[in-house]
């Protein structure tokens, strides 16, 4: 993860600003406005979906293992699921405008 926020392919020449959305363990003082239910528009929801399935597979047994095989799972997630995350974002914008605001399929 931390190598692929170093790429090429996300610098635009801006400063960063933390996303909220609402989560009461995400916070910052400077924020960007999130509405709360919009994981359609979230790409990290996408990689908790996939970072709880295959930990449920696993099937932790106690709280060690569920951080462990969190851990584990998450460095297994490749880079190029989240760069085509990134990279398919405006194609959600573009979804939602053609839905008028309503929810669309990610």
């Amino acid at each position: 993860m931390v190598s692929l926020c170093e790429s090429p392919l996300l610098r635009f020449g801006r400063r960063w600003v933390f996303q909220q959305d609402n989560d009461p363990k995400h916070t910052k003082t400077k924020v960007l406005e999130w509405p709360a239910q919009s994981p359609d528009l979230n790409p990290i929801d996408n990689l908790w979906r996939v970072l709880k399935v295959n930990v449920h597979t696993r099937k932790p047994r106690n709280l060690d293992q569920l951080e462990q095989f969190a851990m584990e799972e998450w460095a297994k997630i490749p880079q190029e699921t989240c760069a085509n995350l990134v990279k398919n974002y405006s194609k959600r914008l573009l979804s939602v405008v053609a839905q008028k605001g309503y929810t669309i399929d990610y």
